[in-house]
């Protein structure tokens, strides 16, 4: 070996001795790090089995709690389903009950003709009604409900045309507006962003209620005249009833209606002075006066001119009254009570004297939510369209003849 190659060997040789050391210390960091790691995995591995054991016995406690809990539901299912059918039979032990115990009569026939103040055309008061049609049906009940949606608030009326499009629906939102929304079809307003769908009528006055009526292709509604009681010398709550056509946006006729001081008819629907109703014998107008504050007032009008044909005095009272409707010439009253419950016909008046109290049938509606604000009858589907706390509720009605006078 030569004298470079020894001094090489031992520059190596000399280099390498701290590198030794340096290795040296890293195992030794490695080996203290790699006792502390396991040292923690221990750890961590003594709390997971101690944090399962106490699950188990968590576990373990609470299994029995779930079973009792389980037999407790269990138990109140069974008497809530008890509970609900003792309310249905007791329900129909009443309804059953009211059919049992006939009303008052609902017109006596020896009361003389009389003209109602202010009466406009050729008013009549409690005379029997000539039918115009060989119309002979009545409710037999009240045989399902169908919830659409709910639009708009508490308040309002909704209906189709009995005379015109089949598929058209109206909706008025409000006892105090004067634009309507008016849907192509029923499957366009269950939509959820319906009012998108809609075309707006605006009319020229504001109604007032939620007594409207679409027929035949106008809209009847009532209104307050144009300056108040003072300025056109009426009485106090005296209201003007118009005539708008749909298709013109126009009003072709308006008149004063024939009943002075005027009360909402419906105790529970305080906003509604006038309801305008239509059947298979034409137009209707349920209205109320301080001369008899108790009941309920009926009166036949001319659609075309808005003249008052027929007038009659109901035994129906006014208090716990929601909502009526017409049919075949008889007057369905619906009552509640202020903390709403089950809505039920329990008032009848047949203008033609065809249908007695003791052949009415007093129906219960099935449970909703609150109390009607509007019922319209549709004579072509035999139909109600309710207006219920914001709710759109169609219901289905089973029909029967009445029964020929004694």
């Amino acid at each position: 070996m030569g004298p470079c190659s020894s001094v090489l060997l031992l520059f190596l040789l000399a280099w390498s001795e701290p590198l030794r050391g340096q290795q040296h210390h890293l195992v030794e960091y490695m080996e203290r790090r790699l006792a502390t790691l396991e040292e923690r995995l221990a750890q961590c591995q003594d709390q997971s089995s101690r944090h399962a054991a106490e699950l188990r016995d968590f576990k373990n406690k609470m299994l029995p709690l779930l079973e009792v809990a389980e037999k407790e539901r269990e138990a109140l299912r069974t008497e809530a389903d008890t509970i609900a059918g003792r309310v249905d039979r007791l329900e129909r032990e009443v309804d059953y009950l009211e059919v049992q115990n006939s009303a008052p009569p609902c017109v006596d026939l020896q009361e003389k003709e009389t003209e109602g103040p202010g009466a406009k055309g050729k008013s009549r008061r409690n005379e029997k009604y000539d039918r115009i049609t060989d119309c002979d049906y009545t409710v037999a009940q009240v045989r399902s409900m169908k919830i659409l949606k709910r639009f708009g608030g508490p308040a309002g009326m909704w209906t189709k045309d009995p005379l015109g499009p089949a598929e058209k629906i109206y909706v008025f939102d409000g006892t105090q507006n004067d634009t309507a929304l008016v849907f192509p079809r029923l499957r366009d307003f269950t939509l959820a962003m319906a009012a998108r769908k809609a075309s707006r009528i605006r009319v020229p006055f504001p109604w007032v209620g939620s007594g409207q009526l679409v027929y035949g292709g106008f809209l009847y509604y009532a209104r307050r005249p144009p300056g108040g009681p003072k300025a056109t010398g009426e009485l106090e709550n005296t209201l003007q009833l118009i005539k708008f056509h749909l298709a013109n946006r126009t009003v072709v006729d308006s008149s004063v209606f024939p009943a002075e001081e005027l009360l909402p008819p419906y105790a529970l629907s305080e906003d509604t002075y006038i309801d305008l109703a239509a059947d298979e014998e034409g137009l209707w107008a349920v209205y109320a006066t301080r001369d008899d504050a108790r009941h309920l007032c009926l009166a036949k009008l001319d659609p075309q001119t808005l003249d008052t044909e027929q007038q009659w005095d109901t035994p129906c009272p006014r208090e716990n009254a929601e909502a009526a409707f017409v049919i075949c010439g008889t007057l369905y009253v619906v009552y509640n009570t202020r903390p709403a419950s089950r809505a039920r016909i329990q008032c009848t008046f047949d203008a033609s004297g065809t249908l007695t109290p003791e052949q009415a049938a007093l129906s219960y509606f099935p449970r909703r939510y609150g109390a009607h604000t509007s019922l319209r009858y549709n004579p072509r589907e035999r139909q109600l369209y309710a207006w219920d706390d914001g709710y759109q509720i169609v219901y289905k009605l089973e029909m029967r003849k009445k029964e020929e006078e004694v």
